[in-house]
């Protein structure tokens, strides 16, 4: 078996969702590193955990087996793929849940969804990459804002910008969705 098609207990990270979130994180699916730790985001070289804690998300940089305390901060994690781990090229056309993840949305309804790469955001739009746009987008996903950040897999080094993540941050800020220095 490839090391991108682990067993299914080995590979799937528990969603990080309830009702009343203000954000939730949407990645395709857990890379390799991810998968073998049992944490979101995971990678050595995965700015995710750094990039939340430098745009004020969280009030300091979370180790990723400190996941489960994003919900304490109103934020959930999820994937597009829960039964495969790889990069998105290794993925099995088979495993991506477009529609489980639509109907995990309805079910909790968070404020924010933020996909945490243009692949994500395309395969829930039903479009190219090429005709996504960092940043806010104009449709919504129920009554939740939909929003498109560069990938921060390692992997993706020639695309990062954290200008889009700043921008989620002040949103967040803005409508007072999370105010992480009255949680710190």
């Amino acid at each position: 078996m490839s090391e991108s098609r682990l067993s299914v207990a080995s590979v799937i990270l528990p969603d990080l969702l309830r009702p009343g979130l203000r954000l939730v994180f949407c990645g395709t699916a857990a890379g390799t590193a991810s998968a073998k730790a049992g944490a979101y985001y995971a990678g050595p070289g995965n700015r995710f955990w750094p990039i939340l804690a430098a745009v004020g998300l969280t009030p300091r940089r979370f180790r990723p087996d400190e996941y489960p305390l994003l919900d304490d901060l109103a934020i959930g994690l999820t994937d597009l793929v829960k039964q495969a781990c790889g990069n998105d090229s290794e993925l099995p056309a088979e495993g991506w849940d477009i529609e489980g993840f639509r109907q995990r949305m309805a079910l909790h309804a968070p404020a924010v969804i933020a996909f945490t790469s243009k692949r994500a955001a395309a395969e829930v739009f039903r479009c190219a990459t090429g005709k996504i746009a960092y940043g806010e987008q104009g449709e919504r996903l129920g009554a939740s804002r939909l929003f498109v950040l560069p990938s921060p897999s390692g992997l993706a080094c020639r695309s990062w910008d954290e200008r889009p993540w700043q921008a989620l941050a002040a949103l967040l800020a803005k409508e007072n969705h999370l105010q992480i220095n009255d949680l710190a």
